[in-house]
């Protein structure tokens, strides 16, 4: 039977530096058992721009989430972002010398085509996630090992980003003698424990609103149809405040938290918010109607940008399940009613599921991608791939990693 394993994930985001340890149990059940945060300091849209500083923040983070789970940790699976991944779909082929039978070999073979494509000499490729196999063009096939044919075909979809920022961010883990099993898209985790398989099916946007990236993946039909990430992020509607109302950023920041909401209206005309004194600020009436407007401006903003790149993917009316909200920003209020507008398609904010632990943990949609990442661990841990994208790194450019 197999045996019970602990998974560590680990978040290095624009607001906060996030840490799951979990145990992976038989029946595929998941526990919590302890999570550890930090402020982040020195990342700036997803991406590393500080070394020293956010190194300090993943230390404080694990350690944290050591003391709370009472584990010590020795390796992570590591979420990555920022608006250098790309994606694309890529269909390769290989050919049998007979009819004979389809064996990993051909399998690995039609995988490795898949992935031998031109993409820019800084980048590496993250994911490669299966679509569909197609066997002497027999359509819809889904595993064709053993299957006998000519021709082996599939469909992948491919994620991509640039080499040294995902380097910079590993290096911020290995600083201190911690492995990094693999490094995983947020989106592609997010979508492990937000998703049903149904909604899979149906067809359905997951898109994660963090401090200073948007990261959005696309299913129809069961498989990953697109994927991206956008850098704008509560940060951004925050410093719209700052701006626009003339207040400190803390206090834009805990406006926006308190009392801000993405919906314009509601709220009788004229109606003041008074922000009271504090160490270097005198104090100020805001009104809830500029308040608004201004958060309302930017999350439109996001949500259209969103709702253009994923239509030229994907179609509307191929997304039965609607839009799927999760992150940090996707509890402000407001959110999900603009998203609605939007997209003019069903929107629910949704958190981790079929998850055990600490309720407060699971259900709060800031630790979506970490609980994701472990989820994914599970998945693949009875089957790991030969190389993982830590191989990749140390084939590619001879690069250190601190090891």
């Amino acid at each position: 039977m197999a045996k019970e394993k602990i998974h560590v994930g680990l978040e290095i985001g624009t607001t906060k530096v996030c840490a799951v340890v979990a145990e992976c149990g038989r029946d595929g059940e998941i526990r919590l058992l302890g999570v550890g945060e930090s402020p982040s300091r020195g990342v700036r849209k997803g991406e590393i721009v500080d070394f020293q500083n956010a190194s300090k923040c993943v230390h404080d983070a694990l350690a944290d989430a050591e003391e709370r789970s009472d584990q010590e940790i020795k390796s992570v699976w590591l979420a990555v972002t920022g608006s250098h991944l790309e994606s694309f779909n890529n269909r390769s082929s290989s050919s049998l010398a007979e009819e004979s039978e389809i064996t990993e070999k051909e399998i690995g073979d039609v995988e490795y085509k898949a992935k031998e494509i031109s993409i820019p000499k800084e980048n590496v490729i993250l994911h490669s996630i299966i679509q569909r196999y197609y066997v002497d063009g027999q359509e819809g096939v889904i595993d064709p090992l053993g299957m006998l044919g000519t021709k082996l075909e599939a469909d992948y979809h491919i994620i991509h980003g640039v080499m040294t920022r995902i380097q910079n961010t590993i290096r911020c883990v290995k600083e201190f003698d911690i492995d990094v099993d693999d490094v995983v898209v947020n989106s592609v985790a997010s979508a492990q424990v937000v998703l049903s398989d149904s909604q899979k099916q149906a067809g359905a946007v997951v898109i994660d609103i963090g401090g200073g990236v948007t990261d959005y993946i696309v299913y129809h039909d069961g498989v990953v149809r697109h994927s991206g990430a956008i850098a704008i992020g509560g940060d951004h509607i925050t410093n719209d405040l700052c701006i626009g109302l003339r207040i400190p950023i803390t206090r834009a920041e805990k406006l926006k938290i308190e009392e801000g909401s993405a919906m314009v209206g509601g709220h009788p005309p004229g109606e003041k918010i008074t922000l009271r004194n504090d160490t270097g600020f005198s104090g100020k009436e805001v009104d809830r109607e500029l308040l608004n407007m201004i958060i309302n401006a930017r999350v439109n903003e996001l949500f259209k940008i969103l709702k253009k790149r994923i239509h030229e993917v994907v179609p509307e009316h191929l997304l039965g399940s609607g839009v799927l909200l999760t992150g940090g920003c996707s509890m402000l209020r407001g959110v999900r009613e603009v998203a609605e507008m939007i997209f003019d398609s069903p929107v629910t904010l949704v958190h981790a599921h079929s998850v055990s632990g600490p309720t407060s943990a699971f259900e709060n949609p800031q630790l979506s991608t970490c609980i994701g990442l472990v989820k994914y661990a599970q998945a693949v841990n009875a089957d790991m791939p030969e190389e993982t994208i830590m191989s990749k790194f140390k084939k590619l450019l001879n690069f250190n990693l601190g090891l």
